[in-house]
C-alpha cells in the first residue's frame, strides 16, 4: 500500500469513528424526545440545521456549482433509501432499548457483503459465508421467533439495515465522482421535502390513536417545541450534519473494507448510552445475539482485508 493510501485509510478510520459517535448521540437524543414530538417534525428541524451545516462543508469543498450533478437519479435513490432507513430504525428505537435496536441495525455490514455479490460482482469464500450466516442467526436470536418474547418491532431496525446497506452500495459508485458534501446536501433536501410533506398530511395528529408507542411516534401531531425540545432537535441537526459528512467522506476516500469495520465502535457506545440514560442492559439472549452480530461482522471485514492484501502481493507476479 502506498503512503498516500495509508494516509487516506487513517483519515477514513478517524472519520468513521467521529461520524459513528456523532450519530450515536443523535440516536440517544431522538429516543429521548420520541415521547413528546413526532418523528417527521424532529426530522424536519434536524434536516434544516443539518443542511445549513452541509452548505458550509460544500463551500469548503469547492462551492455550490458542484450541485450540478450528473447523477441526480442516484442522489434521489440514496435520499429515499436513507429516509426509509431512518424511519424504520427510529420507529423501532421508540419502543426498544437503544443497544438492542443498534445491534440489529449493525447487521447492515453483513447485508452489504451479501448485496455486493449480485450488484458489484464480488465473490466471497466459504468462511465469510459462514460468518455472515452466524451474524444473521444472531439477529434471529434477538427477534426470538416462536416465543412469547418475539418482538416484531425488531424487524424495523432490520429493515433500516437493509436500506442502509443499499445506500452504501450506491455510495461505492457515486463517491468516485461526487464530494461528500454534495451527497449529504441532496440527502438533507430529500429529508426536508419528505418530512414537510408528511407533516402537512399527518401533522394534525388525525391518525394518532395514542395506544401504540411506535405508531404514535409516527403520527403524533406537530407541536411548537419548547426551549429544551428545540435545542435537542437542533443538536440532532448539527450531529447528523457532522456525522453524515464524516461517514460519506470516509467511504469516498478510503477502502470500504478498511474503514467499515470501525463502525462497530458504535455498538458498545449505544449500549453504554442506553445504560447511562435509561438503565437498560441487554439480557443473556440479547448479549449472545449482539456478540454473534458484532464478531461475525468484524470477521467478514478481517477476511476481506486479508484477501485484498493477498491480491496486492500477487498482482505484480501475475502481470509479469
Amino acid at each position: 500500500m502506498t503512503e498516500r493510501g495509508s494516509d487516506s485509510n487513517l483519515i477514513g478510520i478517524l472519520c468513521v469513528l467521529g461520524g459513528t459517535f456523532a450519530l450515536g448521540i443523535q440516536d440517544m437524543i431522538i429516543k429521548l424526545v420520541s415521547g413528546t414530538y413526532p418523528l417527521h417534525e424532529i426530522g424536519f428541524v434536524r434536516s434544516v440545521f443539518a443542511i445549513l451545516l452541509t452548505c458550509v462543508f460544500l463551500k469548503m469543498e469547492g462551492g455550490f456549482q458542484q450541485l450540478r450533478s450528473s447523477r441526480p437519479g442516484t442522489h434521489l435513490a440514496r435520499g429515499i433509501l436513507l429516509i426509509c432507513a431512518n424511519m424504520a430504525y427510529f420507529l423501532g428505537l421508540a419502543s426498544m432499548p437503544l443497544g438492542d435496536a443498534a445491534a440489529i441495525f449493525f447487521s447492515a455490514p453483513l447485508i452489504i457483503t451479501l448485496m455486493a455479490i449480485p450488484f458489484l460482482g464480488e465473490k466471497i469464500g466459504a468462511r465469510r459465508w459462514l460468518a455472515v450466516l452466524i451474524g444473521l442467526v444472531g439477529v434471529v436470536i434477538m427477534l426470538r421467533p416462536g416465543t412469547d418474547a418475539i418482538r416484531l418491532v425488531g424487524l424495523l431496525p432490520l429493515l433500516g439495515a437493509v436500506c442502509y446497506a443499499s445506500i452504501q452500495i450506491l455510495a461505492r459508485k457515486l463517491g468516485a465522482i461526487e464530494n461528500a458534501s454534495v451527497m449529504a446536501f441532496y440527502v438533507q433536501v430529500c429529508f426536508i421535502v419528505f418530512s414537510l410533506g408528511f407533516g402537512i398530511v399527518f401533522g394534525s395528529g388525525w391518525m394518532s390513536s395514542g395506544d401504540n408507542v411506535t405508531l404514535d411516534f409516527l403520527f403524533r401531531a406537530w407541536k411548537l417545541p419548547d426551549a429544551f425540545g428545540f435545542a435537542m432537535m437542533s443538536a440532532c441537526g448539527v450531529l447528523v450534519g457532522i456525522g453524515g459528512y464524516l461517514l460519506s467522506h470516509a467511504y469516498r476516500i478510503a477502502q470500504v473494507r478498511t474503514v467499515a469495520s470501525y463502525e462497530y465502535a458504535g455498538l458498545p457506545f449505544a449500549v453504554l448510552l442506553g445504560f447511562i440514560v435509561w438503565g437498560d442492559l441487554p439480557d443473556k439472549m440479547n448479549i449472545i445475539g449482539i456478540l454473534m452480530i458484532a464478531l461475525s461482522g468484524l470477521y467478514v471485514f478481517y477476511r476481506e482485508a486479508m484477501v485484498r492484501k493477498k491480491s496486492l502481493v500477487q498482482e505484480p507476479v501475475l502481470r509479469g
